[in-house]
């Protein structure tokens, strides 16, 4: 099912475009988060799910969310998203991007 994609801030928005100006390695991301947000354009179900249980209370108190998904990148990197439904179209929202290691702490693995 074809989605829209929206970052859930701008600071975020600001953040992935600082990483195509930046060094060797921010452009190597910025390139897995733009092909990934072509793949959620195509597929906004493309990702994994989280479990309700396991969705991190920061995201549920901050954004309001109902579901989580994951979108793996190369090299470790997670990015994770959810999905809204609205009157005409379903949004892809990119909440944040983080490595690995982060993501282990996030949700306490």
């Amino acid at each position: 099912m074809k989605s829209t994609i929206r970052f859930a801030e701008i600071k975020l928005k600001e953040s992935f475009k600082k990483l195509k100006k930046t060094n060797f390695e921010d452009k190597k991301l910025y390139k897995w988060i733009n092909r990934a947000m072509n793949d959620l354009e195509n597929n906004a179900f493309c990702g994994a799910r989280i479990q309700k249980k396991l969705i991190p209370k920061t995201y549920l108190e901050k954004y309001k969310i109902n579901n989580l998904w994951k979108y793996d990148l190369p090299s470790g990197w997670r990015m994770l998203y959810t999905i809204a439904n609205g009157e005409i179209c379903i949004l892809s929202i990119i909440l944040e991007w983080m490595s690995h290691k982060d993501y282990e702490k996030r949700f306490k693995y």
